[in-house]
């Protein structure tokens, strides 16, 4: 005879140190695997554009693949100059042209994906990882305006929302390193590295 176990789905909360809710049990590691996601979006992100693998970043002007050819960035490709330079529109068209394939905007645009990215699927400085990736969200959202499938939300501004709500439930805490740089004294002396 079978015995059938009755599990509880309702998440338990308790407060933690870093000021948020802290998850327990099926709905910590839920968003755990939702910031593993985020996380891994990031790095793809980086990844194509660093190597020009040809998911985003690669193609030529007319429409040709050259996989780690010169759209790559270590190859002097630049990750924002297309995008900037081409697909922007709204109010905020003028800035984002001339800041277009600037080094300073590519290098900043790649070590957010890059820092973002692994803070995330590490788990680890989940307060500033969410803001910046928050603030780069919102950025990317402000090209566009006003969005092309709904006049007022879109995926940027969810994704900006998620991940200030990944950092208020102590994500980092289930299948990352926050449980364990959380007793560290670097983190008691710089709370923002939470």
């Amino acid at each position: 005879m079978a015995v059938i176990h009755k599990h509880s789905v309702t998440p338990t909360t308790t407060s933690s140190d870093s000021g948020g809710v802290q998850l327990r049990g099926t709905a910590a590691r839920a968003v755990a695997v939702l910031r593993i996601g985020f996380g891994l979006t990031f790095l793809w992100a980086f990844v194509d554009k660093l190597f020009a693998l040809g998911f985003h970043t690669g193609y030529d002007q007319t429409g040709t693949l050259d996989r780690f050819g010169d759209a790559a960035w270590i190859n002097g490709g630049s990750p924002t100059e297309g995008f900037l330079a081409f697909g922007a529109d709204g109010p905020f068209k003028g800035f984002y042209n001339s800041i277009a394939g600037a080094a300073w905007a590519d290098t900043l645009f790649m070590l957010a994906l890059l820092g973002i990215g692994l803070a995330l699927t590490l788990g680890a400085a989940m307060r500033l990882a969410a803001g910046s990736g928050a603030l780069l969200y919102v950025m990317m959202w402000t090209v566009v305006l006003p969005p092309e499938n709904n006049p007022v939300i879109d995926d940027h501004l969810l994704g900006a929302i998620t991940l200030v709500v990944l950092a208020l439930v102590g994500a980092g805490a289930t299948w990352g390193l926050g449980a364990r740089l959380e007793k560290t004294e670097l983190l008691r002396r710089f709370p923002v590295l939470r």
